[in-house]
């Protein structure tokens, strides 16, 4: 970062102790990983210097002939990684992504089945917060209270109850197998849309490590990284028949010039998710999560809905007399970061939650496998059951950093 340097000093600074932090610390944050130099590359290119509003070939802008070659191959990838008919690569998030699934499929106030955010779903599933839930009439399936897994009979009898227009599949803090094949039969029945957000699952999915939503939808939305691997933004996969309609809704219905450089750097991810290194990473990042789902539960903590099939363990810390909050904040002084989450029927507010979400794509990338998944895990139920001790805390602490530095932050 030598021009950074003598440019602005101040900032160099602040991204060196940013790649500290990461390199010092356990990440279990399930939504986030890291990157391949490749990726970093592209992403840091000249191609962020090029406006190119509008798609390939179809430019408001001169001087496009070079990174229409990169949508497209983007483009390509994305549909022969998932099988799609089309894609979109040009979203700036996640959420950007289903704003423009939802404009391109409703209007303003068309009724909505989604997952309940408290129960595993994303703010941008029609929360009372996001501008998701004040432009359409969304409501909420549950997870069944017994088993904390999705019911396909509840979810259909409030279709039929409802007739929503479009019914999403998807979640932020699910740890189970999603029945895709059965949300499509709910929504022939009702004739609604069907959306999958597989944002979080997108890398098990490449991988086939969790059943394709792609045959089964009409529209998939993601983003790119998380399981993924790849830059931080957004990929919509669909039916050839809504192409048209998914392309106009993204631009210029939502968004103007798209960054080329992400997109780039969204091709390189794509290309190596196309490997077989990468598919032995994303059932390491399974293998993972069920060995840290194991440890903890054997600690005395309590797995949301028992177990998990993917890539995060859901925690209720009232089991070891904590909130959400407060065990995150434990954690941290520990060197090992993870989120806060609510719980399904979570009796407490958002910000004071009962729950922990972890998941296992970071330290996957970095190469840890189940012995020192194991590790941490103990030294999450030891933290958990002994908050209070300091001396503890600290020694943890020293452990985490002997043990990162034997895995690299760079892949």
């Amino acid at each position: 970062m030598n021009a950074l340097r003598d440019v602005d000093p101040v900032l160099a600074d602040i991204i060196v102790r940013e790649e500290e932090r990461q390199r010092a610390e356990v990440n279990l944050i399930a939504s986030e990983n890291i990157v391949s130099d490749a990726v970093l590359e592209a992403q840091g290119s000249v191609l962020t210097n090029k406006y190119a509003e509008g798609y390939p070939a179809r430019r408001y802008y001169g001087g496009c002939e070079v990174v229409d070659e990169a949508e497209n191959l983007a483009r390509e990838r994305a549909c022969a990684l998932f099988g799609g008919d089309h894609a979109n690569v040009q979203p700036h998030s996640g959420t950007q992504a289903n704003m423009a699934a939802y404009s391109a499929l409703l209007n303003p106030g068309d009724r909505v089945l989604a997952m309940d955010l408290q129960h595993g779903g994303h703010l941008s599933h029609g929360s009372r917060v996001s501008l998701t839930g004040k432009i359409y009439d969304f409501h909420h399936y549950p997870v069944s209270p017994k088993t904390e897994l999705i019911d396909l009979d509840i979810v259909g009898a409030m279709a039929k109850e409802l007739q929503p227009k479009l019914i999403i599949a998807g979640a932020s803090a699910y740890p189970r197998i999603i029945d895709f094949a059965g949300f499509a039969e709910i929504c022939n029945e009702v004739g609604a849309f069907f959306l999958v957000d597989m944002a979080h699952i997108a890398g098990l999915v490449a991988a086939d490590e969790h059943p394709s939503p792609v045959p089964h939808a009409d529209v998939v939305t993601s983003t790119t990284h998380k399981t993924l691997r790849g830059p931080r933004s957004g990929l919509i996969l669909c039916k050839e028949k809504l192409a048209k309609k998914i392309d106009s809704a993204v631009f210029p219905g939502g968004q103007g010039g798209p960054l080329m450089h992400q997109v780039a750097a969204r091709a390189v991810c794509f290309e190596e998710a196309m490997t077989s290194s990468f598919r032995e990473y994303a059932a390491k990042i399974r293998a993972n999560a069920a060995t840290l789902c194991e440890i903890l539960s054997e600690g005395g903590l309590r797995i949301v809905s028992g177990g998990t099939d993917n890539h995060l363990v859901l925690v209720d810390v009232r089991s070891v007399g904590l909130r959400g909050d407060v065990a995150e904040e434990h954690l941290s002084r520990a060197g090992i970061v993870v989120n806060m989450n609510m719980i399904p029927y979570d009796p407490n507010p958002p910000r004071h939650p009962s729950g922990l979400r972890l998941g296992t794509p970071t330290i996957t990338s970095r190469g840890l496998g189940a012995e020192e998944t194991g590790r941490i895990g103990r030294w999450i139920v030891e933290v958990l059951q002994n908050p209070t001790d300091e001396e503890r805390i600290a020694r943890i602490g020293n452990e985490v950093r002997e043990l990162c530095d034997g895995f690299p932050t760079r892949i």
